[in-house]
């Protein structure tokens, strides 16, 4: 009965931003447990490239490389055309490319505020919409379609720092995978969330390059690892998450919800 809980043979998966961080662990967590094809897109085709070169040779399926740019609509439908082209059905869609905008409140631009909003809350609405063929065409009751859209736990507390645009597209991207979740659910397509923590990538450059810092800051005493995102993946995608709808998991070591507040004094 609980044999396979976790496998992913023969499924077909698109990660977004999977040529490197978070994307890149959740995608080589698909592969190392049996996805038969990995789709993996970023702006730049050198690294997606070599991303996707690296990941074949390590696991037993096939990562492809798509390198598109979806930040806006045209990307969203180049990429959606390609895998429609590819794949008649698509069990799982991983929205996990973003981008981050830190300025003083007083001279944020509005540039740094529609970039991050369109690639970090536009984009997953879109692309899930121009998937959504594929996605409903490997649903059903027994075997659910997956949607893990990539929050934040910026978007769950205030994160100190003046990320405006960030911390509200990861707030609203939580709740937008609860819509969507009561929308696609009557169609056999779960949808979930996962919001990190600190995990060395090159958004995450603290957690990076001060990684023994940063930690000190984290009620697990570390920051995470490529384990601990490609485990949460894999639940969410495989047979053993196909009755979690709309949550939004944290993986950050109890920075949200183990961590006191501030002490005030009675």
């Amino acid at each position: 009965m609980l044999k396979n809980l976790f496998s992913l043979d023969g499924r077909i998966a698109v990660v977004t931003g999977g040529s490197r961080g978070i994307g890149r662990m959740i995608a080589a967590g698909f592969l190392s447990q049996g996805a038969a094809k990995v789709y993996i897109t970023a702006r730049k085709a050198g690294p997606c490239e070599a991303t996707a070169k690296e990941l074949t040779a390590e696991y037993g399926g096939e990562c492809i490389a798509l390198p598109i740019d979806i930040s806006g609509m045209a990307g969203i439908d180049l990429l959606a055309a390609e895998i429609r082209k590819r794949e008649p059905k698509l069990d799982i869609l991983v929205n996990n490319a973003g981008a981050a905008w830190g300025a003083d409140f007083d001279e944020f631009p509005e540039g740094g505020w529609d970039k991050v909003m369109n690639l970090n809350l536009k984009t997953p609405f879109f692309l899930t919409k121009a998937l959504a063929a594929p996605l409903r065409a490997a649903a059903s009751a027994e075997r659910p379609a997956k949607v893990i859209n990539i929050a934040s736990v910026d978007g769950i507390f205030v994160n100190p720092m003046e990320t405006y645009s960030y911390a509200a597209s990861k707030a609203g991207l939580i709740h937008l995978t609860r819509r969507m979740a009561t929308r696609l659910i009557k169609e056999h397509i779960n949808v979930t969330a996962i919001a990190p923590g600190a995990f060395k990538s090159d958004m995450n450059r603290a957690a990076r390059d001060h990684g023994d810092q940063v930690a000190q800051r984290v009620p697990a005493r570390r920051v995470g690892t490529e384990e601990d995102m490609a485990g949460v993946a894999i639940y969410l995608a495989s047979r053993a998450g196909d009755y979690v709808v709309g949550a939004t998991i944290a993986v950050d070591g109890g920075v949200v919800y183990a961590n006191a507040g501030l002490e005030i004094a009675g």
